[in-house]
């Protein structure tokens, strides 16, 4: 992301990249509430299934929403190639190894001030989150795109994984689920009913400063001495144990995070597939149909490969398993793959002008939505009330909801549009 504002956009962009970017955005800022809405309206079962699609699958399993955010980080892979190749060769290294620094410290810190920054006492204070894992996967693809060649980074990409998978798979860890189910159900019983209403309040205990429930948590954690190898049950993994111990500050899911710290090795993996992508559009012994077939071949494959190791190693996004990355790889490949056939190669660009807009200032629409509480809960203000109530009464209940969405995406789409027509950029 560009630590200042950018006047002009950089020349030679790929606009299918730029479109495929803020198609995924278009998902995250609000239009997932549009598909709420219209199953509100009419629950028929295509509304039913998209709106099942756009719900994070609770652990193992995949569906649509779940492919969001590693979308995103495959195409900061993609991206960093472009953009880094041409510091490399115009300014150096060095310059390069500076870039990717500047701009992962920022983006790390602007994540802090995403999930809350200093408005709250330690340790309410979120350190790892989407904006941070982002920051991380651009760090280390980027430094290693800058040192290796295509080859051993393949080689990296395929330890990242293989080694994730055998460090959930092999190291044993206590047979103890960090959830508060799990936790309030271990006290209970132990007879000690006290304990386990504490893991029922509704605060989240990492957020507060000398919990009891933490403490009991943890006192829980260190008595518990069955060992346990291969399991891969929210709270009863590696991961969330690691995140638990030696993760501070508040955790998302309470006594761990889904963008934690052991997890963030396969989404560099995820970042590195997005890399493979753009020197494979930067080829130009290659043609355009060529790339596109490569492409689209890849991606089966790699989703084929991952829903085929989900059998040992489920596909579960809050722990980025290595299946899941080659699931989510693989069809980000896809979609990139028809991006470039018809945006680039068929010139078809017209459809595609306001998913180029929010994708150009993907990084600064998903801050305004933050601080602005979302567009969704802004587009009542222009909706709401009476319009609402009238849009229920004359065409359809329900149909208020769906406007108010309307709305809200347009909300969206006018400022990127507005920071589109004056060439001002805050983007990754």
């Amino acid at each position: 992301m560009a630590t200042l504002t950018e006047k002009t956009p950089p020349s030679q962009r790929l606009m299918s990249v730029d479109a495929l970017r803020g198609f995924d955005m278009f998902w995250i800022i609000g239009a997932d509430s549009l598909v709420y809405a219209l199953n509100r309206m009419s629950q028929t079962p295509p509304t039913r299934f998209l709106a099942r699609q756009l719900e994070h699958a609770e652990w193992a399993g995949f569906r649509f929403y779940d492919l969001i955010f590693p979308l995103f980080i495959f195409i900061v892979g993609v991206s960093l190639v472009f953009s880094l190749s041409r510091t490399i060769a115009l300014e150096g290294r060095a310059r390069a190894i500076q870039r990717i620094v500047r701009r992962s410290l920022l983006l790390f810190v602007i994540g802090i001030f995403y999930s809350g920054g200093l408005t709250n006492p330690w340790p309410d204070l979120r350190l790892m989150g989407v904006l941070n894992r982002i920051a991380l996967a651009y760090f280390f693809a980027g430094a290693l795109f800058c040192f290796f060649r295509p080859r051993a980074l393949a080689a990296i990409c395929v330890g990242l994984l293989a080694g994730y998978w055998a460090l959930m798979t092999f190291v044993p860890v206590r047979d103890l689920p960090l959830t508060r189910s799990a936790l309030a159900q271990r006290a209970a019983e132990a007879g000690r009913p006290e304990v386990a209403a504490l893991f029922k309040a509704e605060r989240n205990p990492s957020a507060v400063k000398d919990s009891p429930a933490w403490a009991a948590a943890r006192e829980m954690f260190y008595a518990t001495t069955n060992r346990v190898t291969g399991r891969f049950d929210a709270g009863l993994n590696l991961a969330n144990h690691l995140d638990f111990e030696y993760l501070p500050g508040r955790k998302y899911d309470t006594f761990y995070d889904p963008e934690g710290l052991l997890s963030t090795l396969p989404a560099v993996a995820t970042c590195l597939l997005g890399v493979f992508a753009g020197l494979l559009l930067r080829m130009p012994t290659l043609a355009g149909r060529q790339k596109v077939a490569w492409l689209i071949a890849f991606g089966l494959a790699a989703a084929t490969l991952g829903w085929l190791w989900d059998a040992q190693f489920p596909v579960i996004k809050k722990i980025w398993t290595s299946s899941y990355v080659l699931v989510a790889g693989g069809y980000s490949a896809i979609l990139l793959g028809l991006f470039y056939l018809v945006v680039d190669l068929w010139q078809a660009r017209a459809w595609c002008q306001p998913f180029v807009w929010m994708g150009m200032n993907s990084i600064t629409i998903y801050i305004a939505a933050n601080i602005l509480g979302g567009f969704r809960r802004l587009a009542p203000r222009l909706a709401g009330g009476d319009v609402k109530a009238f849009f229920d009464e004359r065409v359809a209940q329900g149909c208020g909801e769906l406007v108010i969405s309307l709305v809200g995406l347009l909300l969206a789409f006018w400022l990127v549009r507005f920071l589109y027509q004056r060439k001002v950029f805050l983007r990754l």
